[in-house]
């Protein structure tokens, strides 16, 4: 599989959540489905906002890294600028 950072919400403007995974479609069903206890199951955060595809995981962690050091502002940025109706992405990357 692909190396991707992504960022999953409960709603628009709302909480966000910044994860890394080897197997996007795979990592968003867990979110949706709420299959792990954790963040996203705690705050409802269900929808693929954002993501972004590497070539190798040591790429996509620094990535992941530098997103989750950056402010809100941001990540709304980086959001708005690909997914400004903020549509959830996940029919996207499943086939």
């Amino acid at each position: 599989m692909q190396p991707a950072v992504y960022i999953m919400a409960n709603k628009r403007n709302e909480t966000l959540y910044t994860g890394v995974t080897s197997n996007l479609p795979a990592r968003v069903w867990q979110h949706r489905e709420g299959v792990a206890d954790g963040y996203t199951k705690r705050h409802g955060c269900k929808m693929l906002v954002w993501y972004e595809m590497h070539e190798t995981m040591e790429s996509a962690i620094l990535r992941e890294k530098q997103i989750k050091a950056g402010s809100r502002k941001k990540k709304l940025a980086l959001i708005e600028e690909n997914n400004p109706q903020w549509e959830d992405l996940f029919s996207d990357i499943v086939q």
